[in-house]
């Protein structure tokens, strides 16, 4: 059985090729007793428009690329549900890019853009992409800023940093570590450590902060080493959630218990499944807000409409089983 077309449509309703477009694409005045034939009629032929076909005529696909680093992390996981949630709402579809940092496949969805095959892009990208991405391209980025104008939305992170330090204080911990990995890529993310420190300095407040490059090839053997230097310390915030599972590991083969010995706050607010607790103490991303601002940042920029370059979200510390 064949295809059904625009013109098998029109034939079944009684209406030109035309008018069938214009309900489709609703795009042009047609009456509505004419609009109810077209519609009964692609219900009955279960007719599907060609969106290639159509971005072909439009230069519009009504689809976004998302590029992640990686989709086995939970907070990127949750951000592109929540970003194919509100581009559904639009209708518009999603093209995931699993991109494991791989700088040659990001350079791929930045050039489709470019070849009319997405209609933009909604990146969390660590790679080397600077001169690819210019403040004229439909792209907004997630906790990274460019050297070009480019559309960023970000977390909170110089209150991430401020709000571990009050924690971990009021819970009485009083010598205090910051413990994390860094991209060589500038990102939003390295306030975290940056605003620890300043916090803690401002309230005369011990400190010591292990940050090491990424990808982190000895984490058990640096934190190991970096806690027998500072055998006072009784509370860590880490980076980030998945960095707080892997310390409160090594701590244990180190004979030190959480929360009794030393509290840990991590970042990021992951949960290993919709309804299920936080994994640990945390300084809590509006991850669903992310998305949400990244999508509407983007439709404008599609559209050509003003839309501000820097939006910064607001975060909150939730607390877990890893805090006394």
């Amino acid at each position: 059985m064949s295809t059904p077309t625009m013109k098998d449509v029109a034939a079944l309703a009684k209406v030109g090729v035309g008018t069938v477009s214009r309900v489709v694409n609703n795009k042009g005045a047609v009456k509505e007793s004419t609009r109810r034939k077209v519609e009964n009629a692609i219900k009955e032929l279960n007719y599907q428009p060609n969106e290639y076909a159509r971005g072909l005529k439009t230069n519009q696909t009504n689809t976004v690329a998302l590029i992640l680093p990686t989709i086995w992390h939970p907070f990127f996981s949750e951000f592109a549900y929540y970003v194919e949630a509100e581009l559904e709402n639009r209708g518009y579809k999603l093209l995931l890019c699993n991109s494991e940092d791989n700088y040659e496949k990001e350079l791929e969805y930045i050039q489709m853009v470019q070849q009319n095959k997405v209609d933009g892009i909604i990146g969390i990208t660590y790679s080397d992409l600077d001169k690819y991405v210019s403040a004229n391209l439909p792209f907004v980025s997630i906790d990274r800023h460019f050297t070009e104008d480019v559309v960023y939305v970000t977390a909170d992170n110089e209150a991430v940093g401020r709000l571990a330090v009050e924690n971990l204080i009021e819970k009485g911990c009083t010598t205090l570590a910051y413990i994390g990995g860094f991209s060589k890529i500038p990102n939003e993310t390295r306030n975290r450590q940056k605003y620890f420190s300043k916090e803690a300095d401002k309230r005369n407040v011990t400190n010591y902060s292990l940050e090491m490059p990424e990808p982190v090839h000895a984490l058990k053997k640096e934190v190991m080493a970096f806690i027998t230097e500072h055998p006072s310390i009784d509370g860590i915030f880490t980076i980030n959630d998945f960095m707080a599972l892997d310390v409160i590991e090594i701590l244990a083969e180190m004979g030190k218990k959480v929360p009794e010995d030393i509290q840990i706050i991590g970042c990021d607010g992951i949960k290993l499944g919709m309804h299920r607790p936080l994994i640990v103490s945390t300084i809590q991303q509006p991850v669903e807000e992310m998305a949400t601002c990244s999508v509407q940042s983007l439709m404008k920029i599609i559209k050509q409409e003003p839309v501000e370059s820097r939006i910064v979200l607001p975060v909150k510390y939730i607390d877990g089983k890893t805090t006394k």
